[in-house]
Parts: structure tokens; C-alpha cells; sequence
């Protein structure tokens, strides 16, 4: 799985690659963490589950935006061109948020409240969500009438084969494989389809069936409950088998959804415009509002938010899909409640933590361990990446865009505590005879890491821990720290959701089964009841209560295991222009939605 998508947060510096940057200010030492109002906030933001819904709640046209106007061009002020244009290849955020604009999958997120934080699994493409008789082994969709692609050539089911087939060939290999380990029932998948479908080779009946051109049935050796939700990512949207030209379809894609691609320089500039083939009568998720989109290309974070502050001419009705606000200028428009008005924010999917490398037999004492939890300040992670208004102080190991986040969970009372507790870490230090033990601290060698590691190692100290800080290049950092015989005892990673389930989460970080080199079980837990737990609430159906169930689990590993010190939230906030309407942050997303925007 893809490190530069939305998994690993790259490498957690202003060099990561991908748009996955999130920048801030500094808002010095005097952030607490104890907030109630926060709290409540958090807990209302609380995704308790997220349904899969039905044929009536699939159909289109989607909800009216309040206010919204048809007509204008608007101004789209990217920092990173679209690497990626063909759906199999899509897995970072930039062009994630693009696709949302010009392609279709089978299902869908709708959101189901005006402020982006509720959503419903809807089927997209397809007429509902997805039914399954067996516990979700087998998994059957049926096209909607009236669906085309921009040529308007009919989408059948002979797209969706394609679509699937062409993920095994050897070219695609940037976009997600969840799907395509689980037809395989096997992480080595390629084997089974080698060259995707192109020298005449199909999946057999008995893994994936198109009986006619609506129908498409999806056969899985072991239950898999949450395709509808993979299902819905941008790396799984339909490609048009009539228009599929391999690798150079990634410049030139056979788009879906409601616009389509006008021109595009690759590093300078995109036009988006409105494709008349797209009917709004099968759409429940998406609008097309906006005439056409121009977007420019290498607008640095700097760049794009003085632009968009200066609100004159085309910038009036300018935003970006995926720059945030600037670190320097982002507590001036937080305060400033006529700026603040042209903002958005909101949480990303991705949840930092402090690894406890469960392999190290000086670790194997879980009040050495615990020592570490309670010692560890969470302040100065924090405050190295922008402060409160960009990350706010995490509990557990679910973000609050996941199901089964709990706004409450603080086992080590970061929230109330948040530069840690020495002395109750030097009781439980003293408890495991451990007093100056050795701590090795690896850490990233960007500005953020060398900030925060000091002062956390300052904390850590004061605790009676004897630490060593190591520094690790950024561009080989999660290569070193995912080596199984590595020397670091304690390490900073962060992780996203693939969708907002917690099955994109605790499996991929904490199933002792995956341990090897180039796993992300950076902690290298390898817990029996863990494991078992994993394989037991994977085949739960219902999302409510496996959301429940992930639940449980994330306590356990913080409460039993204690192999990580949830650090922070990451959170954004992006500004548009002061024409601009129909802003909305969407926590699926993890960004501005493009799909409601208009032109006031």
C-alpha cells in the first residue's frame, strides 16, 4: 500500500512529496490542550458510522446547494501539477480532489449534512451501495440507466471489467490494491492476470462476473464488508475500455463525472469545462455549477494565500483544491473574522504517533513502556508543526473523520496534560528498576523534527530516561524506521485512512502477522488477541458495529499493549475568494469539496 497516498503522512515535513503538507504557525508555548469547547466540537464532528445506503438514497440529482448560482470561470491556485490523471494510478490527495470533478466510481460518499461531516456510502455508477447475501464473499452491483462517458459512449459493464482487469498490468503501480489483493486472495496479486487484459486474458467467471452490460458481481474467497467503501476510492473510478490507450491514458483520460478535461500543460496549467454528456439525474453526489475551472499550477502555500487575502480581480473568484493556508499568515486569518468568513477547516485522516519498538528487549516491560506514554510531552510535536490551529492534541489511534473515534479517549491524559506527567512516569520507571535507562530517539533531520525531538527528549529526561537522539534523513526516514533489526527505540510516524473505516488502520499498523521489512507495524506488535480481534471484526458487516468493535480494539492497544503515544489530529485550513460560494470542508475528502462550489 502506497506510502505517498494517503498512508504514511510523507515523511511529515514541508519537503514530503505529494500534497500532503500540512503547514502552520507557531503559536509559541502557551497551548494547554484543555479546551472543552474543542471537546464538544470533537465529539460532535464524531463519525459514529457512516451507513451504506440504499437505491433511494443513490439516486441523483444531488441536494441543492443554498444559494448556488450557475455560470463563471473560476481560478484554481495549485502548488503541485496532477502527476496522475488515469483513475488506477490516483492515491494522493491533490489528485484525489480533482478526480471528485471528473471521475466516476461505483459508489460514492454523499455527504448528508451541509457541513461535510456526515456522509452516506451511496452507489455512484451503480444503483445502490452493493448487496451481499454471504457475509460479503460475493458482492453484486447493477449500472444505472443514462450513465456515459464524455464522448457519450454508453458506460457498461464491459468499462468496469476493464477497469479492474488493467490494475494488474505491470504499468499500473501508483493507486491503491486493496481490491486487487482481495480477488487475488493475495498481497502478491499480479500473478493472477499478469498483463491486465490487453493480450486477450480475462478474470474467470468464478472471480468476476459480467453476465450482461449492467451487471457486475465481484467474487472474494474470504468476506470482505467494507467494498463498498474501497469501492468509492478515486483509484477505483470506471475507465472506458472503447478509449483505454495504458500508460498514455494518464495524460488523457476518458473522463465521467461533470467535467471534463479542456487542456492540460503538465507543470503550468489545466482547463476544466462542462461535460455535456454527464446527467445530473444519476448523479446523487456531484453539481456542475461552475462553467470552467482554471487552474494554475506551482502556486507555493505563500503564493496562493496573499493572492487570496489580496482578493482582487480573478482572485475573487480563486481558491485551491488542495493548498492550505500559509504558516505565516495563518493565525492572522483565523483572527480576523472578516478572513476568517472565506475560510474552511477541518481534520485530515492522518493520526501521529510515537512508536515504542515492542522488539527491543528492554521494552518488554510494559511499565518501561508506560513510563515513555506518560512521560512523553506532545507539546512540542504540536507546536513544531503550527500549533493548535494546525493539529490539535490526539487520544486515541482513530482520527476523528473514522468511525469509532472517541472524543473522550485520553489514556495518558495528553489532553489535560499535554507536556506530560514525569513524575508519575518516574513512579512507574522506578516500579520496572529501570532509572536511567537508555533511550534511543530516532528522529527526521527537517527543522520540525530537530525542534520537537529536543524537547521531547528534554521531557523524556526529566522522567529519568537517559535519551539519545538520532537523526535520520528525510528522504530514507520511513524506509529506516520500517527495518524489522532497526536501533531505534521510539519514533514519530503518521498514518491516514484509506476511508472512514478503522479496518484502513489498526490491520495495516498493528497485525503481528505483517511484521517484515517495509511493513508500516512500525511498532512490530505482535499481540495474539490483537490478531485475533483483526480477523474477528474484518468479517463484521454492519459498519455500525464494526466501528464499535475497531473501537474497542484501539483501546486495548493504548490501555493492554501500550505500543504508541498517539501525538496529534492534523488539521487544515484553506481560504477562497470573496466570490466564491459553496464552501465546504469535507472530512472524506480531508479538504475543500469542489463538487459544491459556485460562483456567487
Amino acid at each position: 500500500m502506497s506510502r505517498g497516498g494517503r498512508h504514511a503522512y510523507a515523511a511529515l515535513s514541508v519537503l514530503a512529496a505529494g500534497a500532503l503538507v500540512l503547514t502552520g504557525c507557531s503559536k509559541g508555548g502557551s497551548d494547554t490542550g484543555k479546551n472543552d469547547k474543542k471537546n464538544e466540537e470533537n465529539a460532535k464532528r464524531q463519525q459514529s458510522s457512516i451507513k451504506f445506503g440504499d437505491a433511494a438514497a443513490s439516486q441523483g440529482p444531488a441536494a441543492e446547494v443554498k444559494g448556488a448560482k450557475a455560470g463563471g470561470t473560476m481560478e484554481v491556485l495549485q502548488r503541485d501539477s496532477f502527476a496522475h490523471l488515469d483513475p488506477g494510478q490516483i492515491y494522493v490527495s491533490d489528485e484525489m480532489a480533482l478526480s471528485q470533478l471528473i471521475h466516476r466510481g461505483l459508489t460514492g460518499y454523499k455527504a448528508t449534512s451541509d457541513d461535510g461531516k456526515s456522509h452516506e456510502v451511496v452507489g455512484d455508477l451503480a444503483t445502490d451501495s452493493g448487496t451481499t447475501t454471504d457475509g460479503g464473499k460475493t458482492w453484486k452491483y447493477t449500472l444505472k440507466d443514462g450513465i456515459k462517458f464524455a464522448d457519450g459512449t454508453p458506460i457498461t459493464s464491459k468499462d468496469v471489467r476493464q477497469t479492474f482487469e488493467r490494475l494488474f498490468a505491470p504499468f499500473i503501480n501508483q493507486g491503491p490494491s486493496y481490491i486487487q489483493q482481495w480477488l487475488a486472495d493475495s498481497t502478491d496479486y499480479r500473478k493472477l492476470l499478469k498483463d491486465g487484459p490487453y493480450k486477450g486474458k480475462h478474470l474467470p467467471d468464478s472471480i468476476m462476473e459480467t453476465p450482461d452490460d449492467k451487471t457486475i458481481v465481484f467474487h472474494f474467497k474470504t468476506a470482505h464488508p467494507d467494498l463498498p467503501y474501497a469501492l468509492a476510492m478515486s483509484g477505483y473510478s470506471v475507465v472506458s475500455a472503447k478509449s483505454d490507450t495504458k500508460e498514455k491514458y494518464d495524460k488523457k483520460p476518458m473522463t465521467s463525472g461533470p467535467y471534463k478535461i479542456q487542456s492540460f500543460k503538465s507543470g503550468k496549467s489545466m482547463v476544466l469545462v462542462k461535460n455535456t454528456n454527464w446527467d445530473a439525474k444519476t448523479d446523487p453526489i456531484r453539481h456542475q455549477y461552475v462553467d470552467q475551472f482554471n487552474i494554475q499550477f506551482n502556486q507555493q502555500y505563500e503564493q496562493s494565500t496573499k493572492a487570496l487575502l489580496a482578493d482582487t480581480g480573478a482572485d475573487q473568484t480563486g481558491v485551491s483544491f488542495s493548498n492550505a493556508v500559509d504558516a505565516g499568515n495563518l493565525s492572522k486569518v483565523l483572527a480576523d473574522p472578516k478572513l476568517k468568513s472565506r475560510t474552511v477547516s477541518g481534520y485530515q485522516p492522518y493520526v501521529g504517533q510515537m512508536n515504542i519498538n515492542m522488539a527491543k528487549p528492554e521494552l518488554k516491560d510494559i511499565n518501561v513502556r508506560k513510563a515513555i506514554a506518560y512521560a512523553l510531552p506532545v507539546t512540542p510535536f504540536v507546536r513544531a508543526y503550527g500549533g493548535t490551529d494546525a493539529m490539535e492534541v490526539a487520544g486515541g489511534l482513530l482520527s476523528p473523520t473514522v468511525s469509532g473515534y472517541d472524543a473522550s479517549f485520553d489514556p495518558f491524559g495528553k489532553k489535560e496534560k499535554p507536556a506530560g506527567d514525569p513524575a508519575k512516569a518516574k513512579e512507574l520507571l522506578k516500579k520496572a528498576g529501570k532509572l536511567n535507562m537508555k533511550l534511543t530517539f530516532a528522529y527526521i533531520n527537517t527543522n520540525e523534527g530537530q525542534q520537537y525531538s529536543t524537547a521531547m527528549a528534554a521531557g523524556l529526561k526529566k522522567a529519568g530516561f537517559n535519551v539519545q537522539r538520532q537523526e535520520i534523513p528525510a528522504e530514507s526516514y520511513y524506509d529506516q524506521v520500517s527495518k524489522v533489526d532497526n536501533s531505534y527505540d521510539i519514533f514519530h510516524t503518521a498514518w491516514g485512512a484509506d476511508w472512514p473505516s478503522a479496518s484502513t488502520v489498526l490491520p495495516p499498523l498493528y497485525d503481528g502477522r505483517l511484521i517484515a521489512d517495509g511493513s508500516q507495524n512500525y511498532s512490530q506488535v505482535n499481540d495474539p488477541h490483537v490478531n485475533s480481534e483483526i480477523d474477528r471484526i474484518n468479517k463484521i458487516t454492519d459498519p455500525v458495529k464494526s466501528a464499535a468493535e475497531w473501537e474497542k480494539l484501539d483501546k486495548y492497544l493504548l490501555t493492554k499493549v501500550v505500543n504508541e503515544v498517539p501525538t496529534a489530529y492534523y488539521k487544515q485550513t484553506q481560504i477562497a475568494g470573496s466570490k466564491v460560494g459553496g464552501l465546504v470542508y469535507d472530512d472524506v475528502i480531508g479538504g475543500l469539496d469542489p463538487r459544491r462550489l459556485f460562483i456567487k
